[in-house]
């Protein structure tokens, strides 16, 4: 049956970004690959066999729903660690399954305890240290009834990390803040330490930061948009490429997404396209008709703006996206037919629109772009 649109993953790509990541991170620490958002748009059941393939045994989510997809497809050996939103329902299913939970307030602390203490299951418990992003984490306030509720209850917990999130550390308007971080996530590690509880991870770098601040990849490093071929931002290649030449981009973009044309027909000069007025045909014009549409992630702010590659030319969109489907101008393309591939992200021959272009079209991030890309749409490996 045909999909109005499918989604591309080559595998030789990530094999080039893992190995890329793994010399930059270096030998002893530990790589933890972070698939929240179903993978960054890439699919969770599709991705984890494929970094598994490439030695990777260790997967960072947000929720329990996302931990729950990994848990049924990975290696019995593969471990998960939830970062960020877990009920307490989703809480005994994580320690009975053995899997690495964040821990940033009491509440969360109490019942990780209650539930080992019934289920027989220690909790693989991070404590996440607030230094100045104030969203998650113990304050130094705070710290003193943790450290205090954790030496009452060791026999029930394993401490996995100690961890903290930087503020924008792919930005260097946040150079200062991410500094003062730094130096709180230190004295409160220290803190903890002094009280003898002992970690076996500590652990505070994103992708960006690992590029930006390496000498805070400590014990583990936490790799989301690096890993898919992608820089956190125009800035940290900037800087990764400082004293580099030639200056080249070493990482390989894992996700390429296509559609076909549904249908081709003429467009005479001075009619309008589509919904209203926005497009007023200048000449006789062929238009192809793409079974995409925001409702599939190709967002209303491409309208008139977007570009496709179609037989190795690069064409516009047509007036208004629709729900459903664009239109887009094929007078150039060479033998343009019904059914012939059309390339919404990705490479056609020589050319390419990448999906920093395609973002930078609507003002959105590549983590953004990526993540809304539906998960129904199908993904296959290459």
């Amino acid at each position: 049956m045909f999909e109005t649109s499918f989604i591309e993953l080559d595998k030789n790509a990530l094999k080039a970004n893992l190995g890329f990541i793994r010399i930059h991170i270096g030998e002893g620490r530990k790589l933890t690959c972070v698939v929240k958002g179903n993978a960054y748009g890439h699919g969770i059941e599709k991705y984890i066999p494929l970094a598994e393939a490439e030695g990777v045994d260790h997967f960072s989510v947000y929720s329990t729903d996302e931990a729950e997809r990994v848990f049924k497809v990975k290696k019995p050996t593969t471990e998960i660690m939830i970062m960020g939103s877990v009920d307490n329902e989703g809480l005994k299913w994580a320690i009975e399954n053995e899997i690495e939970v964040w821990i940033f307030e009491i509440d969360r602390l109490n019942e990780a305890l209650n539930i080992a203490k019934k289920s027989g299951s220690k909790a693989k418990i991070h404590i996440e240290l607030e230094t100045g992003m104030h969203r998650t984490g113990f304050s130094n306030g705070q710290l003193n009834e943790a450290i205090s509720t954790l030496k009452n209850n060791d026999q029930y917990f394993t401490l996995k990390g100690l961890c903290t999130h930087f503020a924008g550390a792919e930005s260097i308007t946040n150079f200062y803040r991410v500094k003062e971080q730094i130096k709180t996530y230190k004295r409160l590690v220290k803190k903890v330490e002094k009280s003898g509880l002992v970690a076996e991870r500590k652990h505070a770098c994103c992708s960006a930061a690992a590029l930006r601040f390496p000498e805070m990849m400590m014990d583990m490093v936490r790799i989301g948009i690096l890993q898919y071929g992608f820089w956190p931002s125009v800035e940290s290649f900037i800087e990764y490429s400082k004293g580099k030449i030639p200056k080249e981009d070493p990482l390989k973009r894992l996700i390429s997404w296509k559609s076909k044309l549904m249908s081709v027909k003429e467009v005479k000069t001075g009619d309008y396209v589509g919904y209203g007025t926005s497009y007023l045909a200048q000449r006789d014009t062929l238009m192809g008709i793409v079974p995409v549409g925001y409702g599939h992630g190709f967002t209303r702010s491409l309208s008139n703006q977007g570009r496709a590659l179609v037989n190795g030319t690069r064409v516009q969109v047509m007036g208004t996206v629709n729900m459903n489907c664009i239109a887009i101008d094929i007078s150039d393309v060479p033998n343009a037919k019904k059914g012939d591939t059309v390339t919404l992200i990705g490479y056609d021959g020589d050319l390419e629109v990448s999906v920093a272009s395609f973002s930078e079209a609507t003002n959105q991030l590549n983590y953004e772009l990526l993540t809304r890309l539906p998960m129904h749409i199908p993904r296959f490996v290459i």
